[in-house]
């Protein structure tokens, strides 16, 4: 692997959280774009699916040919037939419900920045059970972080514990406020004063390479997507009980909610292409600096191997926050499906991070 001062990936992931600030709000006001464009299409076939021009269809006839007569015979009796609209009067419905709404998308996306900003500590802690540590409840894990900051001239993060015994670590926050270091129980208590060392210098590795502001960054706004996805989603199922009352309400609503469902996708989609935009490589740079901190490789390599042997942990069901881990924390595809989960893995493997560690 190439060789990356720290600086220059300071100013990389400085850069990319930048990138993904930048691109987020613009991909919102994009897919905002598309919903108003479906509003804008669906709306006249649904007014007119529901009664005008199957319910009355002498009347919507003679309207039909009424309006062709000052719009034109072919797009009246279009418009008549099948209830088709011109395609510049569905753009320009959609620019101005866009021009009307984009303001108050702008204000919900800079409110879920301050949100995100003020409240980044307790969402991570919420998706992972993770609280604080104090120094009395565990002076050995202090000593070791403290020496280590000492060491390498850093300020000394919070630190956090999982109540889970299964063997797991991750760093986390957006400043010097906020960084933290978090362990799991079984971590600190199955890894020797080396190992929990080499684990912890690879986190503080983590937040002096800025990793960790790229990651919260990413993670937030997977999130927003996925919300979306599954509120959608619950539309859509209860769709079909409108549908029994009005058939034709019900089936356009079913189809505006399904398209606003791959609006929701294609957001969800390219916000995970953001999160894999991250390299993998990190993970590689952490255990080198973790190396470096401790001088000793072969422990980081121990207390991996030891990881990899349970590295689940309970309360992380949510695969965005998984990538914050040391490992990640769910089950790993096998067999025919490995080659195609590693594609899409947050982590490098394991085994060749730690033959790596074992060749320095």
């Amino acid at each position: 692997m190439q060789y990356v001062g720290i600086r220059t990936q300071q100013r990389r992931n400085n850069f990319r959280s930048t990138v993904l600030l930048i691109l987020f709000p613009c991909l919102v006001l994009v897919l905002t774009g598309a919903c108003c464009l479906l509003l804008a299409y669906l709306s006249p076939v649904s007014f007119y699916d529901s009664g005008y021009g199957y319910g009355y269809d002498p009347g919507y006839g003679s309207y039909g040919s009424s309006y062709g007569s000052t719009y034109g015979s072919t797009y009246g009796s279009g418009y008549g037939a099948a209830g088709a609209v011109s395609p510049a009067s569905v753009w320009a419905d959609a620019t101005e419900m866009f021009v009307a709404v984009s303001p108050y998308v702008i204000a919900g996306v800079l409110l879920w920045f301050l949100i995100a900003y003020f409240s980044n500590v307790a969402i991570i802690n919420s998706a992972t059970g993770a609280k604080p540590l104090e120094r009395r409840e565990n002076m050995r894990v202090y000593n070791l972080v403290e020496n280590l900051c000492m060491s390498c001239g850093m300020t000394m993060p919070k630190v956090n514990i999982i109540e889970d015994s299964s063997l797991n670590a991750y760093a986390s926050g957006i400043n010097q406020k906020t960084y933290t270091v978090t362990l799991s129980r079984g971590i600190i208590e199955k890894l020797n004063d080396a190992e929990l060392e080499g684990v912890i210098a690879h986190e503080l590795t983590h937040i002096r390479n800025r990793d960790v502001r790229v990651l919260i960054v990413s993670i937030v706004f997977v999130g927003i997507f996925s919300m979306v996805a599954q509120v959608a989603m619950r539309s859509l199922y209860y769709t079909p009980r409108a549908r029994s009352s009005n058939d034709r309400g019900g089936g356009s609503a079913a189809l505006l909610v399904l398209m606003v469902m791959v609006a929701a996708a294609i957001g969800y989609f390219f916000s995970v292409l953001m999160r894999f935009a991250i390299s993998r490589d990190r993970e590689y740079m952490a255990d080198a600096g973790g190396a470096e901190l401790t001088r000793n490789p072969l422990a980081l390599a121990s207390a991996l191997r030891k990881i990899s042997a349970d590295p689940d942990i309970e309360a992380v069901t949510q695969s965005d926050v998984a990538q914050l881990f040391i490992e990640h924390p769910g089950r790993q595809a096998r067999g025919l499906f490995s080659a195609l989960s590693g594609l899409f893995a947050t982590h490098p493997p394991i085994e060749k991070r730690i033959a790596i560690l074992e060749q320095f």
